[in-house]
């Protein structure tokens, strides 16, 4: 973003649009008031921006207008997409273009529920814009999805009011940069007062957008602290996933992902399908990579993180990036969308790092708080054994070796089965680690294939993710790890 550009205020911004004479659409509000319209009209010169203004607040009207919801929800995706389409194609018709021939159409549109009066909802809404950039040109869509944090009506529907403005603004002026577009929708606005955890931009104008990277943007600048994407590269909205799923999740770097990792998320799967208060067909495993991981070497490679989303979504896999280093924050996410039994599958080399107290110091109630947080959900921890390298000992709960002083608290949760050990693991890869892999790739030597699943090498290559280079010729400088030597000739 151009660090120099000048931030207008929500009414210099309105005012902009109504007196680009260009600039002409419908509004369509639905549950928070007609907020965003409203500072249209208190701009002045709305009557050449604004053709229609609606809000079908009763339930059968806006029924009658859009459709009926399958799951008779009205704050949702679907219903959202349902009035830009309907009032996109309502311009359309009834404005001819041979007498509107400079007139770039939008539909403006948005379902919010705020606060209740009890506070014991918390608002959120969904907010998009479909809008042309060129008369004679196909419309863009741009949707977003927000969660309000103030503790009054009121304040958030005055939040949803601003928000509209920076993205309708964003939409028709930051348009060519779709980062600025993403950061202008927080001008004059907070993270205290709005969350936006969701967006996506398709279009004529966005073909070089990945989405991926926006939802990588919307952790990276704070704007919330975890995004999910699906299998196809489509940005999701955390309630669909989750809601009331029994959640599996992996934490890794996957630079790349390596047979271990698939060892891990297939043993451990076996064990949770097993448990009680789980249901097999309503499983919602995730593979998650942390902020921090993506920030090991500096700065964030948006190249080398689409990498790791590339093979990810190649195996089928949902993606969780978040910003939570500390599991228990991991775990009070899901419990926001999901009181069914959990499961998080991590390395006995990571369990060594959770019963570490030096990371709860910010906390008064240090690791006991954590831990409070962490198992009074219904929460289990599938342990993946670790081989000490340098006594060749495989850890696992039996001999995990924890702080003396935190024994007590680590016998009582394996004694509770709150920590359960993965045995049937596979012993040929237990010794992999991602690092090496990724070193044998940037240094041209051979022998990686065997340590990657199935497929995972060919799709590496052919699209030469990681470094990798067919006519690199061996680092002599470079010897890849001796363990490895039995892996090279064993299929997968």
């Amino acid at each position: 973003m151009d660090q120099d550009r000048v931030i207008l205020s929500t009414n210099q911004k309105a005012l902009r649009i109504n007196l680009n004479p260009d600039i002409y659409g419908t509004f369509a509000e639905i549950g928070a008031g007609q907020e965003v319209v409203r500072h249209f009209f208190r701009a002045g010169g709305a009557s050449g921006t604004i053709a229609k203004a609606m809000s079908a607040y009763d339930k059968d009207f806006s029924d009658a207008i859009y459709g009926k919801e399958e799951k008779g929800r009205y704050v949702c995706k679907p219903r959202l997409v349902n009035m830009l389409n309907h009032e996109y194609k309502l311009i359309e018709d009834r404005l001819r273009r041979r007498d509107h021939p400079t007139r770039k159409f939008f539909a403006f549109a948005d379902t919010f529920a705020t606060i209740n009066y009890q506070k014991t909802i918390q608002g959120h809404g969904w907010m998009g814009v479909k809008f042309q950039t060129d008369p004679s040109g196909e419309p863009n869509v741009v949707i977003l999805h927000a969660r309000l944090h103030e503790p009054d009506a009121l304040l958030q529907q005055a939040t949803v009011g601003q928000l509209g403005v920076n993205l309708l603004y964003g939409c028709h002026f930051f348009y060519q940069k779709p980062e600025e577009l993403l950061l202008s929708l927080y001008d004059n606005l907070s993270r205290d007062q709005v969350e936006i955890d969701m967006i996506q931009m398709t279009g004529p104008d966005f073909e070089k957008v990945d989405n991926r990277l926006l939802s990588l943007q919307l952790v990276k600048n704070g704007m919330t602290d975890a995004v999910i994407f699906s299998p196809d590269g489509r940005n999701l909205q955390a309630a669909d996933v989750l809601y009331k799923k029994n959640i599996l999740a992996l934490r890794g770097s996957f630079r790349p992902v390596t047979r271990v990792n698939i060892d891990m998320i297939m043993k451990g799967m076996q064990l949770f399908e097993k448990e009680y208060r789980v249901d097999k067909d309503n499983i919602q495993v995730l593979f998650e990579v942390t902020l921090n991981n993506l920030r090991a070497e500096g700065d964030i490679n948006e190249q080398d993180f689409l990498d790791r989303a590339d093979i990810l979504c190649s195996l089928g896999q949902t993606v969780l990036v978040s910003n939570y280093s500390k599991y228990y924050k991991l775990v009070e996410y899901f419990s926001k969308y999901t009181n069914k039994r959990m499961g998080i599958i991590m390395g006995a080399n990571m369990l060594l790092e959770l019963f570490n107290e030096k990371y709860y110091r910010d906390l008064n109630g240090g690791i006991l708080e954590a831990f409070g947080v962490l198992f009074s959900r219904d929460m289990k921890i599938y342990l993946y054994p670790w081989k000490d390298a340098s006594t060749g000992t495989m850890i696992t709960t039996r001999n995990c070796p924890v702080h003396p002083r935190l024994k007590p608290l680590y016998d009582y949760l394996v004694y509770n089965k709150r920590l359960v050990d993965i045995q049937d693991y596979n012993e040929e890869v237990i010794d992999i680690y991602s690092k090496d892999v990724l070193d044998m790739i940037k240094h041209g030597h051979l022998g990686w294939e065997s340590l990657v699943p199935t497929y995972v090498d060919s799709i590496i290559k052919d699209n030469r993710l990681f470094g990798f280079d067919p006519d690199r010729k061996p680092n002599p400088g470079y010897t890849p790890p001796s363990r490895y030597t039995a892996q090279r000739v064993n299929p997968h």
